[in-house]
């Protein structure tokens, strides 16, 4: 049974802070695809969306933003940041209709001296102030301590003669952030949990960075110190190391802490997806929660205790978050591997087969090669000697793409003893590609999954006739296992035509 105060609040910060990524900048369509995610189906408490004043685009995607969060009645959830400068933030605030501002105000002592310039009465004064103009507008106002942590640690009188003082305001949370993220989690625990003391009735949230990587530890000190909220950002997305990473906290604090938050964690691997194509920052292979391998078991030993009873997997179960344990396939294979593998294909095989199959699958994995789920009906197909891919096959495929030319293909396939052909148009190459095959795909009552994800890979350091490997993910809206399928090929264009045939003959062979 969890107490009174157990449920922490989150706000998420990927937009504003998280926007301080190098080479990261969301258009206003992205932003309110983003929000809406975190907001109805993660149900994040809160979006800090941008800040204030900074250029007429952030200025157009907070308007968007409202708009929409006015219909769904969700404006109290939805933040900005904005600056001690009297009435000019609220104007721009008032143009936007956004109506919560998270003052950004000075927590250490060093960083008011050497660049404001300004004494603590003076920068509580203009506090103040800004404060009066943004309530008078009917703004709630909220304050971040920045560089609170070097405040605390190194002019600690400042920080409680700051709250002593801003306390008076009519402000409603403050956020208390490790700017450079300098704390370690017994830091973290000892102010925290100072102030709390010292200002019971003030509502803390901290907000972390991850420049030690200690950025969860942190977290989890803060909440157990008496913090409120927390503040995260998906793929922990932010400047230089990141902030405080979404998945990992979240996931951390229903584990091993009493604390509960209102994140629905089966929808976080879509937020992490969503953040990751729309800020072009790929996320590591095994990045905790999200990444790619860590649901993965390579080791042929760990799928066969896993067959025995799970004695491989942990708390973090792939299935709380919409996803499925993959056994790969390779040297290190062995035959429960192989035996997984085929039942997430509806497939069973002899005795005798699955050897030969776990046998060219070692040998292929000795040879360096990517060896997939999806691969299994190719190796077993050769070894039967029959042969998977003359029920369809593309023949003929020319695609026209450039600056200043509209992008067509032109496609020919043969499907069981049928010449087809259709062409097509789209916004880029491959696009064309898919909208001609699509046409003939129509005609054969054929469907495929939807295209989940794309990535293109060559060799470090490669010359431009190198080998491309183009890695295509494939999925179904009700299916848990998605198909990711390989092409291999000097262009990369006929590597993206050569996995999406592969895709084709695992869909026939499932009809």
């Amino acid at each position: 049974m969890t107490e009174p105060n157990s449920k922490i609040q989150i706000l998420d910060v990927t937009l504003r802070d998280g926007e301080q990524t190098n080479g990261v900048s969301f258009s206003w369509q992205q932003k309110l695809n983003i929000t809406k995610h975190l907001l109805k189906d993660l149900k994040t408490d809160r979006v800090e969306i941008a800040s204030a004043r900074v250029s007429p685009g952030e200025f157009e995607a907070v308007q968007k933003i409202i708009e929409w969060a006015k219909v769904e009645g969700l404006t109290d959830r939805i933040e900005i940041l904005g600056f001690v400068d009297f009435d000019k933030t609220v104007e721009w605030m008032k143009g936007t209709g956004v109506k919560v501002l998270n003052l950004l105000t000075k927590g250490s002592l060093n960083h008011l001296t050497n660049q404001l310039r300004k004494t603590p009465e003076e920068h509580f004064n203009d506090i103040k102030q800004t404060v009066e103009v943004a309530v008078k507008a009917g703004i709630t106002v909220n304050v971040y301590l920045e560089d609170w942590s070097n405040g605390y640690l190194h002019s600690r009188d400042y920080v409680i003669q700051y709250l002593k003082t801003v306390s008076e305001f009519p402000i409603k949370r403050f956020y208390l952030a490790d700017t450079l993220g300098v704390m370690s989690p017994e830091e973290v625990k000892k102010a925290v949990t100072d102030l709390v003391s010292l200002f019971p009735n003030l509502w803390f949230e901290f907000h972390g960075h991850n420049d030690y990587d200690l950025a969860v530890a942190n977290c989890l000190e803060a909440v157990k110190a008496g913090a409120r909220g927390l503040h995260v950002a998906v793929n922990g997305l932010g400047e230089r190391a990141g902030n405080s990473p979404l998945e990992a906290v979240v996931t951390s604090l229903h584990d091993k802490t009493k604390f509960r938050t209102s994140i629905v964690e089966k929808e976080i691997t879509n937020a992490s997806r969503l953040v990751e194509v729309f800020s072009g920052k790929r996320i590591s292979d095994n990045r905790p929660i999200v990444g790619e391998d860590v649901f993965t078991q390579t080791a042929g030993v760990h799928a066969d205790g896993d067959k025995k009873g799970n004695l491989y997997a942990n708390p973090i179960l792939p299935e709380r978050f919409g996803r499925s344990r993959v056994y790969a396939l390779g040297k290190l294979a062995g035959k429960a591997s192989i035996t997984e593998n085929l039942k997430q294909l509806g497939m069973v095989l002899s005795p005798e087969i699955e050897k030969k199959v776990l046998e060219r699958v070692i040998e292929l994995g000795d040879q360096n090669k990517t060896v997939t789920k999806e691969d299994l009906p190719y190796i077993i197909s050769d070894i039967s000697g029959e042969n998977l891919e003359s029920s369809f096959r593309i023949e003929f495929c020319t695609v026209t793409s450039g600056i200043g030319v509209k992008p067509t293909a032109d496609v020919k396939v043969k499907f069981q003893g049928k010449l087809l052909e259709a062409k097509g148009e789209g916004d880029g190459g491959y696009d064309a590609f898919m909208n001609a095959l699509g046409k003939i795909l129509e005609t054969l009552k054929i469907q495929i999954p939807k295209l989940y994800d794309y990535e293109v890979r060559i060799p470090p350091g490669g010359n431009t006739n190198a080998l491309v490997e183009t890695v295509i993910t494939w999925k179904k809206d009700a299916d848990i296992h998605p198909i990711r399928t390989i092409g291999i090929d000097s262009d990369q264009q006929v590597a993206a035509v050569k996995a999406t045939e592969r895709m084709l003959h695992i869909v026939l062979g499932n009809l």
